[in-house]
């Protein structure tokens, strides 16, 4: 066990989904303010009102009989003409602003009136490990379309720190666009994920890779209101540093009612510092944001705990090396969560050649990570918001942590609420 003072510095699966009827008309966005507060937006229906949006579908793409709209009515309401490009105004699931959707059961379509049936792009090969372009760090989730002519997709995209003011890292080693996060990590969806990092996001041998378990970037940073999220027993810093994140400005389609995204955390605090002022977090804030949300923040455990070395799926690991469970926190408080039972059942595969595994080839500290995990937010079709995924160090700069966010995928089905569970483990 190490003390914190040691420390090194640098030298997509398709979406299945039961077509539904959304929103039909789009609506102003909302912004971050400079406090981290979600700005006033004019929305037509927003994602804070409810659950999930859980209407019922009149069709699923496919031209209706009798469909004899005339060029500029909108016979389904979906806020879209035959003139506008609506192929099937009898459908308000079928517009140019609406998510191609591939169904379990009924026919074909093609909801996206592109006229291509069940056509579903994936965007992101060939981006290098270094593209300082936001945008295609957006695509490198899978997020493909932009958002022009009022159709669904990405209106904007910035790095940013954890409050949402521009980031301007050393060198840009904080984040990267990378194919796969050693030999048994792959990405999700699509041939690339994305990767944000208090340290650099980089795997060994690759260019700016760090070279001990604590690499050094942006200093004090600015937290949003209610972050560090405290973790009930454990009094965490309020302090963080090397913060980085990429914010994105998104419009649902018009037939969507919620999305998702797949994110894998890995921490050189995990095992022994558990508990302790020095827990380092990963969330996804959303404005505004939908009921469920904490603070705006959407990725957190059913215990409420945020994504952290407290986190409940803090899975993968070796139960040889990693034999120092909060054993930091044992030696200032008398109630430290007791060891996990069962104890790294994922193993330490998904750690080999992360330099998570032996720290950057210093074997100086142990580590572990997440399982893939998978959260969901409702959204309204049509609405615009704003996303902001960043991960910072927490209390010091020492012991970084990484952060995998991959296949960001738009859902057509009922009943879409805030959560976070994880994924089958592929073995």
């Amino acid at each position: 066990m190490l003390g914190r003072s040691l420390a090194w510095s640098v030298g997509s699966a398709l979406v299945l989904a039961v077509a539904v009827v959304a929103g039909c008309s789009a609506s102003n966005g909302s912004s971050f303010d400079d406090d981290g507060t979600a700005g006033a937006g004019n929305h037509s229906s927003s994602p804070s009102s409810g659950t999930g949006f859980n209407p019922t579908s009149t069709g699923s793409g496919t031209p209706a009989a009798n469909c004899d709209a005339g060029d500029d009515e909108d016979r389904d309401k979906d806020g879209w003409t035959k003139s506008q490009g609506d192929c099937n105004d009898c459908d308000p699931n079928a517009n140019p602003g609406a998510i191609e959707v591939i169904s379990s059961s009924g026919p074909a379509a093609d909801e996206d009136c592109d006229g291509q049936v069940d056509n579903v792009a994936l965007c992101d090969d060939g981006l290098a490990l270094d593209d300082p372009d936001a945008m295609h760090a957006a695509r490198a989730l899978d997020l493909c379309k932009e958002a022009i002519d009022n159709q669904g997709g990405v209106l904007s995209a910035a790095w940013v720190r954890a409050n949402g003011t521009p980031y301007s890292g050393p060198g840009g080693v904080q984040h990267g666009i990378l194919d796969g996060f050693g030999p048994n990590v792959k990405p999700q969806l699509g041939g690339r994920l994305l990767v944000l990092s208090s340290g650099t996001a980089r795997v060994p041998g690759q260019p700016g890779a760090c070279a001990g378990m604590s690499c050094y970037g942006n200093a004090t940073g600015s937290a949003p209101p209610g972050f560090p999220a405290a973790v009930p027993g454990c009094d965490g810093s309020s302090d963080i540093h090397d913060d980085v994140g990429l914010e994105l400005v998104l419009r649902a389609p018009t037939n969507a009612n919620g999305y998702k995204f797949n994110f894998k955390f890995y921490s050189f605090e995990f095992a022994e510092w558990v508990c302790t002022a020095y827990n380092d977090q990963f969330i996804a804030l959303v404005a505004p944001p939908p009921m469920g949300a904490q603070n705006g923040n959407i990725v957190f455990d059913s215990k409420n705990n945020p994504v952290s070395v407290n986190i409940a799926f803090f899975d993968v690991c070796d139960p040889g090396t990693n034999n120092d469970f909060a054993a930091e926190c044992a030696t200032t408080s008398p109630s430290c969560p007791a060891k996990p039972n069962p104890y790294c059942p994922s193993g330490p595969g998904e750690l080999v050649g992360t330099g998570f595994d032996n720290c950057f080839g210093s074997n100086l500290e142990d580590a572990g990570a997440t399982t893939w995990l998978e959260t969901t937010a409702p959204v309204h079709g049509g609405d615009e918001f704003t996303i902001r995924f960043t991960i910072w160090d927490t209390g010091d700069e020492n012991l970084d942590s990484t952060v995998l966010v991959d296949a960001f995928q738009w859902l057509a089905e009922g009943g879409v609420d805030v959560g976070t569970d994880p994924l089958p483990d592929p073995k």
